[in-house]
């Protein structure tokens, strides 16, 4: 693996990361009820959410490329396209942020045993990874090299993004719920994410 391809995954790993789905409305959900200490179990909870749905994910690709790649090269093209949707999205989802306060007194264990579950079983999150991470993988290379490298990049990433934004949330709590903080956040996010997407199209049709 060069390092121009993993320098690419990683800056496009952290730019996804930052949207608020699912999984960082809960972590910021249990912030703002539970304060800083929901934070590392948070993460801890995220990141093995995130090891369980891109395992999964990758095992599949590694069969998928194995078998046939043709297939492998049109999920490339599907996965610019669906950065950019994604990046569409993003763009026009304003700045309500859906994350109320849980007030109920979750355990360490409880919050991070429903970090896992919610971010595991989100079928969104095997989808994403099915469709962002053929832009990195190289045929040639040796698979499961690669799998160890993405995964442990994207994880501590995860990690990083879950933990900040609890802290964000626990301690800023005005701002993580300002719509106009959240929408300038939304359209600058949408726009480098179109942007990896038209670049990674581009260079997809450079190579064909």
């Amino acid at each position: 693996m060069s390092w121009e391809t993993w320098a690419a995954f990683t800056a496009a790993s952290a730019l996804l990361m930052i949207i608020p789905g699912p999984t960082i409305l809960l972590v910021i959900s249990y912030a703002l009820g539970q304060g800083w200490r929901a934070a590392f179990p948070m993460a801890i909870g995220v990141a093995l959410g995130d090891f369980t749905a891109m395992t999964l994910s990758m095992l599949g690709l590694g069969a998928l490329l194995a078998a046939s790649a043709t297939v492998f090269t049109i999920l490339k093209w599907v996965g610019a396209a669906y950065m950019i949707w994604l990046g569409i999205k993003l763009w026009r989802a304003g700045g309500a942020l859906n994350a109320k306060p849980r007030a109920d007194g979750a355990s360490r264990l409880k919050m991070l045993g429903h970090a896992w579950i919610v971010t595991a079983l989100n079928p969104k999150s095997i989808i994403f990874f099915v469709a962002f991470m053929p832009q990195f993988l190289n045929p040639q290379a040796d698979f499961l090299t690669q799998m160890l490298v993405f995964e442990t990049t994207f994880l501590i990433l995860a990690f990083a993004n879950a933990i900040g934004y609890a802290l964000v949330a626990s301690r800023a709590r005005a701002a993580i719920r300002n719509e106009r903080v959240v929408g300038a956040a939304n359209k600058v996010g949408g726009s480098l994410l179109i942007g990896a997407g038209i670049l990674t199209a581009t260079a997809r049709a450079s190579q064909s």
